[in-house]
């Protein structure tokens, strides 16, 4: 077939016609894309119970201002609550007071490790103290492998975990706080009070490390206070989604920590600062 000029000249306008709707159609296209993005976004943040800007870059292989976006699109929207590097859900809240039960399904691999790298700090002949949640819980049942030591709790789950091992346990006594397992109130503080131990292993809601150690009940954080008060040394033992959030009651300030256990998944600015401050850091 012949090409005259004319032909060419109307062959070479089709074209580029049709590279046009094309961009157009694309362009339309995006809005859609981004939501789908979003919607995939909240969707991986309530099964993991956070989501990091770096790894959802890799995943939607897109940049991580794209991400970034998205992520404050979202937080605008009140359908995830932005953190620095990434986001947590956004019904946890400073007074959100999750129970025990749907804490345990957050971060269990985390929680794991972590509960392995604080057993390996107990010594035998030592006293412990561990307050209520999922990651002392966790320490709870590494622990009954000890034969010497004696355990200080408020928590009556971690009672029931430490029954029948070589470990001997003292349960503070106290209002019971259902959401928790745990015991509050004058009697658990009064308890505490006559005891002395030498570590103390405590799990937080919130760890902002220029505020503190945080938690959404104001009785458990007179509790946890007088923990902190009686033993020789606090280790804080958090996964790294407690990082950057502070909840309604404060502990205790970073000051009165001397190591924080946690995950690889710990915000790096967080980790300097408590470094700086002399804190010593274990990662797993």
């Amino acid at each position: 077939m012949l090409w005259t000029n004319e032909s060419k000249r109307y062959k070479k306008k089709a074209v580029l016609a049709e590279l046009h709707t094309a961009y157009i159609g694309e362009s339309r296209a995006i809005p859609v894309l981004n939501e789908e993005r979003r919607r995939a976004i909240v969707d991986t943040l309530n099964h993991q119970g956070r989501v990091l800007v770096t790894e959802l870059s890799r995943q939607f292989e897109t940049s991580q201002v794209t991400i970034r976006k998205d992520l404050e699109i979202l937080h605008s929207q009140g359908m995830v609550h932005r953190t620095h590097g990434g986001a947590l859900p956004a019904r946890e809240g400073a007074l959100e007071d999750p129970t025990l039960r749907e804490k345990e399904k957050l971060h269990r691999h985390e929680k794991l490790r972590i509960a392995e790298a604080a057993c390996e700090k107990v010594r035998e002949g030592q006293v412990l103290i561990l307050d209520s949640g999922t990651t002392t819980t966790a320490i709870a049942r590494v622990l009954r492998q000890f034969k010497n030591l004696t355990i200080i709790t408020n928590a009556v789950n971690i009672a029931a975990e430490l029954s029948g091992s070589s470990v001997e346990v003292i349960l503070t006594g106290g209002t019971l706080r259902k959401n928790s397992f745990s015991l509050v109130g004058p009697i658990a503080e009064e308890t505490l009070r006559r005891l002395s131990a030498d570590l103390l292993f405590i799990g937080v809601d919130g760890f902002d490390v220029h505020y503190g150690l945080s938690t959404p009940n104001l009785l458990e954080a007179k509790v946890n206070r007088v923990m902190v008060d009686i033993a020789k040394k606090t280790v804080a033992v958090c996964d790294s989604s407690k990082f950057g959030r502070r909840s309604l009651s404060l502990i205790a300030p970073p000051s009165s920590l001397q190591e924080v256990i946690t995950d690889r998944g710990a915000p790096k600015s967080d980790l300097r600062v408590l470094k700086q401050a002399g804190i010593e850091v274990t990662l797993v």
